[in-house]
C-alpha cells in the first residue's frame, strides 16, 4: 500500500535537504579545474619588441599545455608600469598574468617617486625565464678593441664621449653612468625612446658607445658598422660566442656583471597550486628545443627557475640595483 501523501512529502523534503547539504559542504569539488577559460598574458611593452616576441613564442606553447588559449594583451607605457599595475590590481585567480622586464618588476621602485604598485606586496613572482645580457658596442672611430682600452680612452677624453641608452634608469644608462663615474670621464648620457634610434645614432657617430641587445646589434657588428667590446653578465652570449664578457677582461664591478631579465608574475594572493601550475607550463614551454634556439638567437640566456628560485634571486639582486640607481642620480616622477 502506498504511504500517505504527508509521508511522501516528508521523504521528498528530506531528500532535497540532503542534496543541498552535500553541495554546500563540498563547493570546491564542484569547481572546474584550472584553467577552464582563456588566460590573459599582459606584456607591458609595445608589440614587436624582444619582450613581446618572446611572450608570443611562449604563449603558443603554453596554450597547448593548458588546453586553453593564452592571449597576449599589450599594455605599453611608462617603462612597463601601466601594464604591470593592471595585473597587480587584477583578480588573483590565475587568469591574468604579466610577462615583463626587470625594470617593471624591480628597478622602477628605486627610480619613481610614486609607483602605483609594490612588487613585494601586490605581485607574486612566478618564473624567471631568461637573463638579458647586453653587448657594449662603440663607433668604429673609437680607437679601442678591448674593455680596458675603452676605460683608458674615456678617461683620457673627459667630457668628449657620449653614450646612449633606451631610457633613464635602464641598464645601459646605469652601466654607462658607472663607467663615467669610476673613470672620472664626465661622459654625456643621451636617452632615446628605443633601441633602434639609439643604434642608428651610434652608427651615424652622434654617440660613441652604447649597450645593446644582440638581436639589434649583431647585424651591425657583422657589417662592421659598430665594434663589439664586451658582453655584460657572467657568461658569453650564444649569439656572439667570440665576444668576451667584460668580467673576463678585468671589469669585475657589479655594474658590469648584473643583467636585466624577463619573467612572469601574477597578482598577490593567487593560490599556490595555480602559481605552481603556471610555473610548470612556462618551464615546459621554455625548454622545448625550438624555443631554446629562438631564445639563444635573441641573445638571451634561459634560466631553470621556479617561484622559490625567482624570489630568492630577486631579493639577492635588489640591493645591487638600488646602489647602481642611487649612484647614477636617476629619479623620475
Amino acid at each position: 500500500m502506498a504511504p500517505p501523501s504527508s509521508n511522501r512529502r516528508a521523504v521528498l523534503c528530506a531528500a532535497a535537504a540532503s542534496t543541498a547539504a552535500l553541495f554546500a559542504l563540498a563547493p570546491a569539488h564542484a569547481q572546474a579545474p584550472y584553467p577552464n577559460k582563456p588566460i590573459r598574458l599582459v606584456v607591458p611593452f609595445q608589440a614587436g619588441g624582444a619582450t613581446d616576441v618572446l611572450a608570443r613564442v611562449l604563449a603558443q606553447k603554453m596554450s597547448a599545455g593548458f588546453g586553453q588559449p593564452v592571449v597576449i594583451d599589450n599594455k605599453p607605457g611608462a617603462a612597463g608600469i601601466i601594464g604591470t599595475d593592471a595585473v597587480a590590481k587584477s583578480a588573483p585567480d590565475g587568469y591574468t598574468v604579466v610577462f615583463s622586464l626587470s625594470n617593471a618588476l624591480l628597478t622602477n621602485e628605486f627610480l619613481y617617486e610614486k609607483l602605483p604598485y609594490d612588487t613585494q606586496r601586490d605581485l607574486t613572482l612566478v618564473y624567471q625565464v631568461a637573463m638579458g645580457p647586453l653587448v657594449l658596442v662603440v663607433h668604429p672611430s673609437v680607437p679601442v678593441k678591448t674593455a680596458p682600452e675603452l676605460l683608458k680612452y674615456v678617461a683620457a677624453n673627459k667630457g668628449k664621449v657620449a653614450y646612449g641608452s633606451y631610457g633613464v634608469g635602464a641598464y645601459p644608462h646605469l652601466a654607462g653612468a658607472h663607467m663615467s663615474l669610476t673613470q672620472q670621464a664626465d661622459m654625456n648620457h643621451v636617452a632615446y625612446k628605443g633601441e633602434a634610434p639609439m643604434i642608428q645614432d651610434l652608427i651615424g657617430g652622434q654617440i660613441q658607445m652604447a649597450y645593446a641587445s644582440a638581436l639589434v646589434a649583431k647585424p651591425h657588428i657583422d657589417a662592421g658598422k659598430v665594434r663589439a667590446i664586451g658582453v655584460s653578465g657572467e657568461r658569453r652570449m650564444a649569439a656572439l660566442p667570440d665576444v668576451p664578457t667584460l668580467a673576463e677582461q678585468g671589469l669585475k664591478d657589479e655594474a658590469y656583471r648584473v643583467t636585466g631579465w624577463l619573467a612572469f608574475a601574477v597578482p598577490a594572493k593567487t593560490p599556490k597550486p595555480i602559481v605552481d601550475r603556471i610555473a610548470e607550463e612556462v618551464r615546459k614551454a621554455s625548454q622545448q628545443p625550438d624555443v631554446r634556439e629562438r631564445v639563444a638567437a635573441m641573445g638571451f640566456e634561459l634560466r631553470d627557475s621556479s617561484p622559490e628560485l625567482f624570489a630568492a634571486a630577486w631579493k639577492q639582486e635588489r640591493p645591487v640595483w638600488e646602489r647602481l640607481i642611487k649612484q647614477s642620480g636617476a629619479k623620475l616622477e
